[in-house]
């Protein structure tokens, strides 16, 4: 058996060569699910002209209905395919942030099926800077459906291992490739309201967004109230290892006081416990790097995870450029945030 028809629990595992690409694509058009690398973490996607496709997508994951998907582009010409009414704002971020880590909320075409947006009017888009997922996309001929290829709930993953890990014998098949640089999800901008909002922090900064259009941009969640969720991630707990993640914030000497009493506490009571910073910036030398902390973020949880600690503690970072995702991120997960 060739390597490009191996399985696990059904679900086969696929290269990046042409030969695979194309299978995959062939598994797309036909209403399966492929998962895929891109720049940011692995998505699972579907046609997103196939309303049966992507139900497939929310089962496989166990995802709520009422959590939007994001459409995949390969070129900026399908974007008249997926949404309508563009603004002129958009196209400058268009040009200068695609393909990249950057999705665009804008008013959704009546050829994209309601389910892909959990019954809005808006649809998410964005052109994902990884060959392979571009190859994909091209090879379906069709915009593509996809939210991050985990079980609901769980740390997204960075590795093709995870998506075997939760996916394997749910979904058609995985495209392999090496771990996702960027590690945290794309930034979501809502370009429909009078002001844009950034609805998720991901792997384009604030600043960034801010210098493109020269003007401020809005946090949901920060500056104004998230409201409904008309982004992925915005309503239910998300990137959740198994064991409870407390999170530490305020100024830095008081947060180490605290983490080591905690753990100390915690290690006397015979229970294992893990300091997830220090997992994460095991080189030193990386440690001021928020850019290293986002890239090992998702599988520094999940090798905790694995290794069966019963507390997580994490310390806060900063809030600027992808810190702001980070601290998202780390929100999302921990069942309890401690200021000192």
């Amino acid at each position: 058996m060739s390597r490009s028809l191996v399985k696990v629990k059904s679900t086969l595992l696929l290269g990046k060569d042409r030969l695979s690409i194309s299978r995959a694509a062939k598994i797309i058009k036909k209403g399966g699910l492929v998962a895929f690398p891109t720049e940011t973490v692995y998505g699972l996607g579907a046609s997103a002209f196939n309303a049966d496709a992507v139900k497939k997508i929310y089962k496989a994951k166990g995802r709520p209905q009422d959590n939007p998907l994001i459409i995949h582009l390969c070129d900026r010409a399908q974007l008249d395919e997926v949404a309508t009414d563009v603004p002129q704002a958009a196209y400058r971020l268009i040009e200068k942030f695609w393909p990249g880590p950057l999705s665009l909320v804008l008013p959704r075409a009546a050829n994209v099926p309601a389910v892909v947006s959990a019954g809005l009017s808006t649809v998410a888009v964005r052109m994902p800077d990884h060959q392979a997922a571009l190859d994909l996309i091209k090879a379906s001929a069709v915009p593509i459906a996809a939210p991050s290829a985990n079980r609901s709930g769980k740390p997204s993953p960075t590795s093709f291992r995870h998506v075997i890990e939760d996916l394997s014998g749910r979904i058609d098949a995985v495209i392999k490739s090496k771990d996702c640089i960027v590690g945290i999800e794309s930034t979501v901008l809502d370009m429909t309201a009078i002001r844009p909002v950034i609805l998720r922090p991901g792997g384009v900064s604030r600043e960034g967004i801010e210098m493109t259009l020269g003007s401020s941009v809005l946090v949901a969640g920060l500056e104004i109230s998230s409201g409904g969720p008309i982004s992925p991630g915005m309503k239910y707990r998300h990137y959740s290892p198994r064991a409870p993640l407390i999170l530490i914030t305020g100024p830095a000497k008081r947060r180490q006081r605290l983490i080591n009493a905690i753990n100390v506490y915690y290690q006397g009571q015979g229970l294992k416990v893990g300091l997830l910073n220090q997992i994460i910036t095991e080189d030193p030398a990386k440690n001021l790097s928020v850019e290293y902390l986002a890239a090992h973020l998702f599988q520094s949880l999940r090798r905790l995870d694995h290794q069966g600690v019963d507390l997580i503690l994490a310390e806060e970072t900063v809030t600027t450029g992808i810190g702001l995702a980070v601290m998202n991120r780390l929100r999302k997960a921990a069942t309890r945030v401690l200021r000192v």
